[in-house]
């Protein structure tokens, strides 16, 4: 993981020390504690990654890196007023700790930063780049549409789900990557097995993460284990006991989402989607989209030395215990 970290702690030192204007304070003094709080930075981190295999120095993939990386940003500002959430990363939010309508403005700033970072390459690169990053950003908003449209609806299909988590995650990940083989000049059957990589690899990282809400070790997980089923959230698992319930017409995953939210909830519930199959059902689908990742990097056209820290940081993402 050496390369990863390496790439990691420069990305952070870009981000940690990057100059936002002075003035107005309240539109860019939200920026600068928001872009301190940390985080994995493992997107831009696949862009440099991904311009490496094709001797792409990462000073030259940086802006398309911090591009991404920006608007990775900007859309957990916007998603942080759209969930009311309190905290971000162990911090109170930008619109907790100023107002709604300056986090909203500051995640608008931000969104133009994307922009700002690909006039950085003014050649036959720059229409690609902007194509794609456009193309992503709109998936990305469908994607977060959708994740509201499922908390009110009645019926929704693992297959829905899985394109919205595609949409919502998977395909900023894909992005990042294709930026790599957009900055090396490659080929578009390059680019599609550097994205499609990417984006079955999100979705598998996502679907592992429904599976560790409720199942992790809570002193690793890092956050409280259970917090999905206790708020009915329709994950991957939850949609695919329903279905296992509802062909033996039997009632008990029904009855668990009219349990008060405790400690008995999250029990009955780990047990009761063991015993109806769904834990090894989701972990088989997960699995898969991880193979078709690994499938894509494999048939990749560059030399395996260069792509073996694309192996290690898969293997790594997937490595989270269940």
């Amino acid at each position: 993981m050496t390369t990863v970290q390496n790439l990691g702690s420069y990305i952070e030192q870009t981000v940690s020390s990057y100059r936002f204007p002075d003035q107005p304070a309240n539109l860019y003094d939200p920026l600068r504690y928001f872009m301190t709080l940390g985080g994995k930075r493992i997107r831009p981190v696949l862009t440099l990654m991904a311009g490496n295999l094709f001797d792409i120095p990462k000073e030259e993939s940086l802006p398309a890196a911090l591009c991404i990386e920006f608007f990775h940003n900007f859309s957990l500002i916007h998603d942080d007023i759209m969930d009311a959430a309190p905290v971000r990363r162990g911090k109170p939010t930008i619109h907790t700790k100023w107002n709604h309508d300056i986090a909203i403005l500051s995640g608008d700033v931000l969104f133009t930063e994307a922009y700002e970072q690909l006039t950085a390459y003014a050649d036959e690169r720059l229409a690609p780049l902007l194509s794609t990053f456009n193309t992503t950003a709109k998936e990305v908003c469908e994607g977060q549409q959708m994740d509201m449209d499922f908390e009110t609806a009645v019926h929704v299909t693992e297959e829905a789900y899985i394109e919205m988590i595609r949409l919502k995650t998977s395909v900023l990940l894909g992005c990042a990557l294709e930026f790599g083989a957009i900055l090396g000049r490659q080929s578009e059957t390059t680019r599609h097995l550097l994205r499609d990589f990417g984006i079955q690899l999100g979705i598998a990282f996502q679907i592992q993460d429904d599976l560790l809400d409720l199942y992790a070790d809570p002193e690793k997980f890092g956050k409280q284990v259970g917090g999905d089923i206790l708020s009915n959230k329709k994950t991957l698992l939850l949609l695919t006991a329903q279905r296992l319930a509802n062909a033996n017409n039997d009632p008990r995953v029904s009855e668990l989402l009219t349990m008060p939210a405790d400690e008995q909830k999250i029990e009955t519930a780990k047990q009761l989607f063991e015993e109806l199959g769904a834990v090894n059902q989701v972990k088989q689908v997960m699995n898969d989209y991880y193979q078709q990742a690994i499938t894509a990097l494999d048939e990749l056209d560059a030399p395996a030395e260069k792509k073996q820290p694309l192996h290690q940081l898969s293997q790594f993402l997937m490595n989270r215990d269940l």
